[in-house]
């Protein structure tokens, strides 16, 4: 059998690069098989180093809503370049680039530009510590907000349990502080608060699971969690780095109508280049250094090139008012895999807020991780690569979540349709 350009290169990479990759999930471990090279993307599709063409619904895992190179994200890149790609000072690029994300999420009243969404959302908690004076911070089981060792943790057996080090390397004491609660479960948070009085700095949660797959808020519980923290004197964080703009055009905190004190962004705002902001409001940013004694820094920090994609993306979406097309996009993917898979009589439970989704496998009610994990992985990746023979590039995992973006059609949607009609039966 010959092999193709791919297998070739992951070959060669597997001897420069941990595993092959440059980041874990992109081996393709969970689904089998060798991962894709990509050679470029264009609109809606990727093509791979072999000329294979994908209609993609990755898309940088969620920050492409204008697809892969928009001739005006890639303009406005070309022509900030020109003028130099870092300049390690203020520029004006970044105060329009933060005045059209507050046009958006009025709850930012000030913010700070930072490199990733783990430096955001790292920098964050280090604030609500810095705000509250305390020291131990709530994250949910199954939710992921970046590498940082405080994150890093899975849950005990029990609800109040005290974070594990989920990683080697990550020592003990350092994640001491982190508490792990059950999403969708505010009895869970309760407790912790009971267990652990005046000694919680935040709670820090992805609004809309993004990382188990698309597990969306029961009624009331975002609502809960604002008005514990607000009780207790913590901060609520919302972790909207995969959630910005793509639940909603104001994210999930205009969607679900809840204000959180601070808010966390990834390469959304960047269009997909390396970028990240935390913001809130102005009394807890105002610890920041160097108005506050906060510190936090970053050289490449709102770089003219990451502002100038952020800003042409975000222009797009505010002048095409995208957002009604993309919702019946959405609907139309969500409701055509559905009736295939009832079709073809597969169990699935499938999930979407917004621009996100997933297709989960098997009789489970997308609650928290207790009930997400229970999903049949082993059919998922059947499915995956049956998908991928049929020209579709879905997140190599079944705790991942699909996106849509401005270039998908309602016929790219339909070939889509069509390809899991393929795949189901042939499950």
């Amino acid at each position: 059998m010959k092999t193709t350009n791919s297998e070739s290169l992951f070959a060669q990479a597997k001897t420069l690069f941990p595993g092959g990759v440059n980041s874990p999930v992109r081996a393709f471990r969970a689904v089998g098989g060798t991962p894709l090279f990509i050679k470029r993307g264009e609109g809606p599709y990727l093509f791979d180093a072999d000329g294979n063409r994908y209609i993609d619904y990755v898309l940088s895992w969620g920050p492409l809503i204008a697809g892969h190179a928009h001739p005006k994200v890639v303009d406005a890149i070309t022509k900030a370049a020109s003028n130099g790609t870092s300049y390690g000072a203020p520029s004006s690029l970044e105060i329009d680039l933060a005045k059209s994300i507050i046009s958006f999420m009025p709850n930012i009243e000030m913010m700070r530009f930072v490199n990733s969404g783990t430096e955001a959302t790292m920098s964050a908690l280090r604030l609500a510590r810095a705000f509250t004076k305390r020291d131990k911070i709530i994250k949910f089981e199954g939710c992921y907000h970046g590498h940082a060792d405080l994150l890093l943790v899975q849950a005990g057996s029990g609800v109040a349990t005290l974070g594990l080090p989920d990683s080697p390397g990550v020592p003990s004491d350092t994640v001491r502080h982190t508490l792990v609660a059950n999403f969708n479960d505010l009895d869970s948070v309760e407790a912790l608060f009971r267990k652990y009085p005046d000694q919680i700095a935040a709670i820090m949660v992805e609004p809309v699971a993004g990382n188990m797959g698309v597990v969306p808020p029961q009624y009331g519980f975002l609502q809960g969690l604002r008005s514990i923290t607000k009780r207790e004197g913590s901060v609520l964080i919302f972790d909207e780095v995969m959630t910005g703009f793509r639940v909603h055009p104001g994210g999930a905190q205009t969607l679900y109508q809840v204000v959180p004190d601070l808010t966390t962004l990834g390469k959304v705002i960047g269009g997909g280049l390396p970028v990240g902001a935390y913001g809130g409001k102005k009394e807890i940013m105002d610890l920041v250094a160097p108005s506050g004694s906060m510190y936090q820094a970053g050289t490449l920090a709102g770089n003219p090139l990451a502002m100038s994609a952020g800003i042409a993306m975000l222009d797009l979406i505010r002048e095409q008012k995208v957002w009604e097309r993309l919702e019946k996009l959405g609907a139309q993917l969500e409701e055509g895999i559905a009736s295939e898979a009832k079709k073809a009589g597969v169990s699935i439970s499938q999930t979407r807020v917004g621009t996100m989704f997933t297709t989960f496998f098997g009789d489970i009610q997308p609650k928290d991780w207790t009930n997400i994990k229970k999903a049949d992985t082993i059919i998922f990746a059947k499915f995956f690569r049956a998908m991928l023979e049929n020209g579709v590039y879905l997140a190599p995992s079944q705790f991942e979540a699909g996106f849509l973006s401005i270039t998908h059609t309602p016929e790219i949607i339909e070939q889509t349709i069509e390809a899991a009609r393929k795949a189901f039966t042939s499950l």
